[in-house]
C-alpha cells in the first residue's frame, strides 16, 4: 500500500478494504499537511494516482467528510476542511470540555505506572522541543502526552470523541504551535497539569487543562481571524 500522495502507488487488497485504505491514505496526508487546509481534491488525479475507481474515491471521501476533515459542496467538488472562526471557536470549546474530562478521569483512574509516564511524555516533548522547531515533529511528540493521558483515563469512547476532535484541529494546533514562544509555554503548561494531577487534585489539574487549551484557542483564533477570506469572497473558486 502507498505511504504518500505524491508518487502513490496503486493501492492492493489487504486485510482491510481498498476503499478504507484510501481514506486511511488520504487522512493521513491531511495531518501531515501534505494536503493543505482549503485545498481541492482533484477526483480525476487521486484516482490516476491510487489507481481506484471513481466509487471507491467517493467512498473514501464520505468517510472523511463524516470525520470533519473534507468539505464535500455539490457541483464544486471537496476540498480539505477548513474551519470558519465560528466552527474553530466551538471546535476549542468541546476540546476543552472533552479533555478537562479525560485529566479527571486520569487523576481518578490511573495508577503510579501511568502517572510516571505522563511525566515522562512532558520530558520527551521537552526534549523534542530542544532538538527541532519542526511543528509536526512538535505535535507528534505532543500526542504521546494525550496518548498516556487517554489510556490513564480508561474510557474508550472518550479516546474515540477526542481522536475526533484534533484530527479536525490539527491544523490549528500546528499555527498556535508554531507561534514564537508558544512552544515553551506549552511545556510550562503541561508540566502545571502534570503537577496537579501528581497532587491527585482533579479540580485543579481540570482548570489548568482549560487555560492550557484557552492559551492555544486564542492565538490559533487570532491567526485564523487574519487569514479569513474577506466577507462576500467565494472560497470555492
Amino acid at each position: 500500500m502507498a505511504t504518500e500522495i505524491d508518487g502513490a502507488r496503486a493501492l492492493e487488497p489487504l486485510d482491510r478494504s481498498v476503499r478504507q485504505q484510501t481514506a486511511d491514505l488520504v487522512r493521513q496526508s491531511i495531518l501531515n499537511f501534505q494536503l493543505k487546509p482549503g485545498q481541492r481534491l482533484i477526483e480525476r488525479e487521486f484516482i490516476e494516482r491510487l489507481g481506484v475507481s471513481r466509487t471507491t474515491f467517493r467512498e473514501a471521501l464520505r468517510e472523511l467528510a463524516a470525520e470533519g476533515l473534507v468539505t464535500v459542496v455539490a457541483q464544486k467538488g471537496a476540498r480539505v476542511s477548513a474551519p470558519s472562526v465560528p466552527e474553530a471557536a466551538d471546535l476549542y470549546e468541546v476540546r476543552s470540555a472533552l479533555e478537562c474530562l479525560a485529566v479527571t478521569w486520569f487523576v481518578q483512574r490511573a495508577d503510579d505506572q501511568e502517572l510516571r509516564a505522563l511525566r515522562n511524555s512532558v520530558k520527551h516533548f521537552k526534549r523534542v522541543a530542544s532538538l527541532t522547531n519542526d511543528t509536526l515533529e512538535l505535535l507528534r511528540a505532543k500526542a504521546v502526552f494525550y496518548q498516556v493521558l487517554i489510556r490513564g483515563a480508561r474510557s474508550n469512547a472518550l479516546q474515540q470523541l477526542l481522536e475526533g476532535i484534533n484530527a479536525r484541529v490539527h491544523a490549528l494546533r500546528a499555527t498556535s504551535l508554531s507561534q514564537p514562544g508558544r512552544v515553551a509555554q506549552t511545556a510550562a503548561e503541561l508540566e502545571a497539569i502534570v503537577a496537579a494531577i501528581s497532587e491527585r487534585d482533579a479540580v485543579k489539574a481540570s482548570e489548568l487543562c482549560d487555560l492550557h487549551i484557552r492559551n492555544a484557542r486564542r492565538i490559533a483564533l487570532m491567526s485564523l481571524q487574519e487569514e479569513e477570506p474577506a466577507e462576500g469572497s467565494e472560497p470555492w473558486s
